[in-house]
């Protein structure tokens, strides 16, 4: 492969990067609009919740799949940003990068609770069920949701933690702006504090602080990096 082959090859992994981090947000922002517009507000127990889980079902499939690729989206940015950074700042450009990817994996794992909900949701549904029967599986939902939701905080806290190393591997590089750079920190570290507190106390909706956090970054990286790719 010659220099200009080898040039081409680059360009591509940025450009690609680019396109899946700015895509990527697109679809999160779908996802939220899904979620917030269309699915009807929660009943209060959770074996309504079951309950009324048919008239729901689409929608929190659409809700999870645009979460789920939103979330794999974001691996090929997270490489094209180790790729422009690894020459001047290894260390925390390969740390950044692996911590960022490990925080996202582990909340693609638990992506799509709907498909435990959907079975739940028949054995409800299903003549003979008794009400006992029907309340104890409300019970199953509840915790269903809190196994899916723990690696979800866990994933926004390790992820931010990478985007943030990701921030200071910028200071190094002159291809990132002093603005971006600091974006970069700032964010990763609110997000950081918010994914924290949400730990501290999952009932808290403060935690969507650092999911808003997600798609800013993967506008702004994912704009950055494909226009990286047109100046290499």
């Amino acid at each position: 492969m010659n220099n200009s082959d080898m040039i081409e090859q680059e360009k591509s992994v940025l450009r690609w990067g680019g396109l899946a981090g700015i895509l990527g947000g697109a679809i999160f922002i779908l996802s939220m609009v899904v979620a917030l517009v269309f699915v009807p507000a929660e009943p209060p127990t959770f074996t309504e919740l079951v309950a009324r889980f048919p008239d729901v079902q689409i929608l929190r499939f659409m809700e999870n799949i645009t979460y789920l690729l939103g979330l794999v989206l974001g691996i090929p940015l997270i490489l094209a940003l180790f790729f422009s950074l690894r020459k001047t700042s290894l260390a925390p450009a390969l740390f950044g990068s692996v911590i960022s990817i490990v925080g996202l994996i582990g909340m693609i794992v638990f992506a799509t609770p709907h498909v435990a909900h959907s079975s739940l949701s028949e054995i409800y549904h299903t003549a003979g069920t008794t009400l006992e029967a029907q309340e104890t599986l409300g019970l199953i939902w509840q915790a269903i949701w809190g196994v899916t939701d723990t690696p979800l905080y866990v994933g926004f806290f390790v992820g931010m933690l990478g985007f943030t190393l990701l921030g200071v591997a910028m200071f190094g590089s002159q291809d990132f702006g002093k603005g971006l750079r600091w974006v970069s920190v700032v964010l990763g570290a609110a997000g950081l504090v918010a994914a924290l507190l949400q730990l501290i106390d999952p009932a808290s909706d403060i935690g969507a602080l650092s999911f808003i956090t997600y798609i800013i970054f993967y506008f702004i990286l994912g704009i950055k990096i494909y226009r990286l790719s047109k100046a290499s």
